[in-house]
């Protein structure tokens, strides 16, 4: 088996929505790799997900993991996968011990060798002086790392993280990061969805960018941003006219697109030192009040890509 994961034109539509969720996604995650969903709210992320963990039933076409038709062997799936939500799922009853040892049991583990592994998890994730705690008790960044230790406790083949650093500070981010880092050592392959540009292109080894249930581009960080054409975003506000603007903008070699914004314009131009004087040489007659300059990223493959900003 090649692939952890294979989605084949996979297709969903809610009831009451005239607007396909998913519209015929075909993707392959390949074993023992991080592997990122990157999109926007609604963009189609965690429905994908749900699919994969057999909470959401397509409406069409065939999504496989770890060797299981999700649609013909659910259960042989749920047995294979671990999950964590973004939202708190702990039990609520019982301590952090309890969370993950109960699951252990849920799964046919041993009383011993579920205490072994409850003591192992709790070491490994930094949360053994916390055993005993309650889970509302705990900050964001602790109940994240309770949560995907209980989602491994079974030693899944393919772990499953919806929004895994949602509303965590940046040093409860980069902490879970270096837990999920640690988990593809372990053999473990992790398909996560993210919102975070800096998250996607710092941890997954290949990124899908889905946008309005569409499957936009799929590679690694740096054959997307190559593919792109590696340019950057330039974006200028203006308090002049923008047609005016536009057309002197066009007659810059390495301009490859123009787009409108609130404030003015959004270019994306082939990144070369002497790029950004000529855009300010050729747009100051027009009422140039302020520049922003994004180096080719991520967020440059997306704006090209759909002609808005992730965060839009």
């Amino acid at each position: 088996m090649t692939n952890a994961v294979s989605l084949t034109a996979l297709e969903k539509v809610y009831q009451g929505s005239a607007t396909p969720a998913l519209d015929r996604v075909s993707l392959n995650v390949p074993v023992g790799t991080i592997y990122g969903l990157l999109g926007p709210n609604g963009a189609g992320k965690t429905t994908t997900i749900g699919i994969c963990t057999t909470r959401v039933r397509a409406t069409g076409g065939e999504a496989v993991v770890a060797g299981y038709s999700v649609r013909e062997h659910p259960t042989a799936v749920r047995r294979i996968i671990g999950v964590a939500a973004q939202a708190l799922t702990l039990d609520r009853s019982c301590t952090v011990r309890e969370n993950i040892y109960f699951h252990c049991r849920y799964f046919g583990i041993g009383r011993h060798a579920a205490r072994e592994r409850t003591d192992e998890l709790l070491e490994r994730f930094r949360i053994a002086d916390r055993a005993s705690a309650m889970p509302m008790a705990l900050s964001g960044g602790l109940a994240q790392r309770v949560q995907l230790a209980r989602a491994i406790a079974h030693r899944p083949d393919v772990l499953f993280l919806d929004e895994p650093t949602a509303g965590l500070d940046p040093q409860s981010r980069l902490a879970l990061w270096d837990l999920v880092r640690s988990l593809k050592a372990d053999g473990i392959t992790v398909v996560l969805t993210t919102h975070y540009m800096e998250e996607a292109d710092q941890l997954c080894d290949r990124l899908a960018i889905i946008d309005h249930g569409r499957l936009l581009a799929e590679g690694t960080p740096a054959q997307l941003k190559s593919e792109a054409g590696g340019a950057a975003a330039i974006d200028l506000a203006l308090s002049g006219e923008r047609a005016e603007a536009r057309n002197a903008l066009r007659a810059i070699e390495g301009v490859q697109e123009i787009q409108d914004t609130e404030r003015g314009l959004r270019i994306l131009v082939t990144p070369e030192r002497s790029g950004v004087p000529r855009v300010v040489a050729a747009v100051a007659p027009f009422g140039l009040t302020d520049l922003r300059v994004v180096d080719p990223s991520l967020e440059t493959v997306f704006i090209a890509l759909t002609g808005r900003d992730l965060r839009e």
